[in-house]
């Protein structure tokens, strides 16, 4: 018997959603709902500062709204340190982790480019002595902890974008696992609460698709299943801007505005991107029928009109 699909909506409460934050969330309720399978709501509040009260409401009540339904939760990442905490200090106690003292401004100088904007660090921190590591501290300098990678090819089979592969340490570098401020980073946060919250199926942003080979390395040190991914394409906004709720782009309540319906939302998009033959009003159960990920636009941005 094939394993039940678990797939997540996982929103950062930053802000209201946007079309790109619906398009994504669709996207993984239909393909877990057309496969029998159910949906966890995991609400990612790991940036205390930027994370606000009122969107945590907000968004419950817009994937309601939407006909977003989930089956468990919602969870939130600030009630789960001491998860992270475990797995971090696993990391750290079979010698794979090291303090880095370098500034944004050290990154930019001593990292290089790759993969667009993402990019590559050098291990600039990787060998310091212990003299050169207490020289920091004492200029008072809070270290954020890196994760060593190897020079070891990470490859996968994405459902959308197909076979995609990253050498960890050429295309990526060591990565953080806590920040200087000790919140725990993304990286590690998320592929804890995969595997503890039953999640076997994630989809989102191409934009994070050069992320999930960090996250598959992470997921075998810890011992972790791996879940399938699919990246989806991006939104864009004029000139191939990307949507961002940082600057209020095509968010739900201009949508509501424009289009007079959650069903003219959801219909709208799944049109645009190739989910339904029409842009005409829909519900996500009504485009269950005529789901399949082959029609979906799968390696071309999609202009937002």
């Amino acid at each position: 018997m094939s394993e039940k699909v678990i797939g997540r909506f996982a929103p950062s409460p930053t802000g209201r959603m946007h079309a790109g934050n619906i398009y994504a969330a669709l996207v993984a309720w239909l393909i877990a709902k057309s496969q029998g399978g159910e949906i966890v709501l995991r609400i990612e509040d790991l940036d205390r500062e930027r994370s606000k009260p009122e969107f945590i409401d907000a968004v419950q009540r817009d994937f309601e709204m939407l006909g977003l339904t989930w089956d468990h939760g919602p969870f939130f990442q600030h009630d789960r340190d001491e998860a992270y905490a475990a797995a971090f200090n696993s990391l750290v106690e079979r010698g794979l982790v090291y303090p880095c003292y370098c500034t944004r401004a050290d990154l930019h100088a001593a990292s290089a480019p790759h993969r667009g904007e993402k990019l590559v660090y050098l291990g600039t921190c990787r060998s310091l002595s212990v003299d050169e590591r207490a020289a920091r501290e004492a200029s008072g300098r809070k270290p954020a902890m890196r994760l060593i990678v190897p020079d070891e090819i990470i490859s996968f089979r994405d459902t959308i974008q197909g076979e995609y592969s990253q050498n960890l340490e050429f295309d990526c570098g060591d990565f953080l696992i806590r920040r200087s401020d000790q919140a725990f980073a993304y990286q590690l946060a998320v592929v804890v609460d995969d595997a503890a919250q039953g999640v076997n199926c994630v989809v989102r942003g191409v934009d994070l698709l050069c992320s999930t080979p960090q996250q598959i390395y992470l997921q075998d040190l810890l011992g972790l299943p791996r879940p399938t991914y699919g990246h989806i394409p991006l939104l864009v906004a004029e000139r191939d801007r990307r949507l961002s709720k940082r600057d209020h782009d095509a968010s739900l309540d201009a949508l509501l505005a424009r289009f007079g319906s959650p069903e003219a939302i959801i219909g709208h998009i799944a049109g645009v991107v190739g989910l339904a033959p029409t842009t005409e009003p829909a519900t996500p159960e009504q485009l269950l029928s005529c789901f399949s990920l082959k029609n979906l636009h799968g390696r071309i941005q999609i202009a937002w009109t």
